[in-house]
């Protein structure tokens, strides 16, 4: 248990690049994860999340950097630092013909009874914990791939698309208990293109894309940078496009009057500017980009400056 004041870093990735033939699929990425966060890794597909992670759990090998788990290197021939790690990646491996109880008490260190039963008890997996894995719904398996991730608690956990196949309810009972572990000091390394989810557990956000870490953010530092817009309805909307174009306002949409948000008068000089020229403003709208869009944006962004 961290003590008042005291930051523990439990996984440090440094300058780690790595390649797939001529392909580099990872290039320099630098991060670290203190004791506590909950970290979502976002990006397009085949950015290299899922490689970060391969790299992270030593089931790849990479060609430069390093990477540290409890100060301890991990790499395909050095895993004494994972013991302390649990993951899901991409899919759960299960064994067909053992029931989900019966996985985890092959993976459990202490096989203690009490400690499955409250594991299965959270997840809601009471009903089918003693059947078969291979009659099991697709998000029931995922459901005890992230039981068998959670199982011999340990420090990091590491998430990738976690909530596939998931309804509602079980997605929901699986961001509580992540926020709960979170709490008593388990840190989340999670991925996944689900990203209202994130955006409801996440301290930090990384960014990535063609291999490359774009930003690192805070979801405070993140909803900062989102563009705020005012959607007005009027009686001359086209009149009101030139005008409003004419005094440099930013309008986003060809079809709707989507106005961005710079400064906190803006509005009472829109108001002042059509009326003034006869316009009547029927209805206005304040709108947020969400997270989904904060992240296009950043990746545009990205795309335009190399190619400029």
């Amino acid at each position: 248990m961290k003590g008042v004041g005291q930051v523990t870093e439990i996984l440090s990735i440094q300058h780690l690049s790595k390649n797939f033939g001529k392909k580099q699929a990872l290039k320099n990425i630098n991060f670290t994860l203190q004791q506590g966060q909950i970290v979502g890794l976002v990006g397009p597909n085949g950015a290299g999340k899922t490689t970060i992670m391969k790299a992270l759990l030593g089931l790849i090998h990479y060609q430069e950097g390093t990477i540290q788990i409890n100060g301890l290197s991990i790499s395909p021939t050095s895993h004494k630092g994972l013991k302390e790690v649990g993951a899901l990646i991409e899919y759960p491996g299960i064994y067909p013909f053992l029931t989900g109880y019966d996985h985890l008490k092959l993976f459990s260190e202490t096989k203690g009874k009490a400690t499955i039963d409250n594991l299965v008890a959270m997840l809601k997996m009471t009903e089918y914990i003693q059947k078969k894995a291979k009659s099991y719904s697709l998000g029931m398996k995922q459901k005890l791939g992230i039981a068998l991730a959670l199982l011999n608690s340990p420090e990091l956990v590491v998430l990738d698309e976690p909530m596939n196949g998931l309804d509602p309810q079980a997605t929901r009972d699986v961001r509580e208990i992540i926020l709960s572990l979170a709490k008593t000091g388990t840190t989340f390394l999670i991925s996944s293109h689900i990203l209202s989810e994130l955006e409801k557990i996440s301290d930090q956000f990384i960014i990535i894309n063609n291999g490359e870490i774009i930003r690192q953010c805070s979801i405070d530092e993140l909803s900062q940078s989102a563009k705020h817009y005012f959607l007005l309805k009027t009686s001359q909307n086209e009149l009101a496009r030139e005008l409003l174009i004419k005094e440099k306002f930013v309008i986003e949409s060809p079809t709707e009057l989507k106005v961005v948000k710079e400064t906190e008068d803006q509005l009472s000089d829109i108001i002042q500017l059509l009326s003034t020229n006869g316009i009547q403003v029927n209805d206005i709208q304040h709108l947020d980009n969400d997270l989904e869009s904060c992240l296009l944006e950043i990746l545009d962004e990205k795309k335009a400056g190399v190619q400029e």
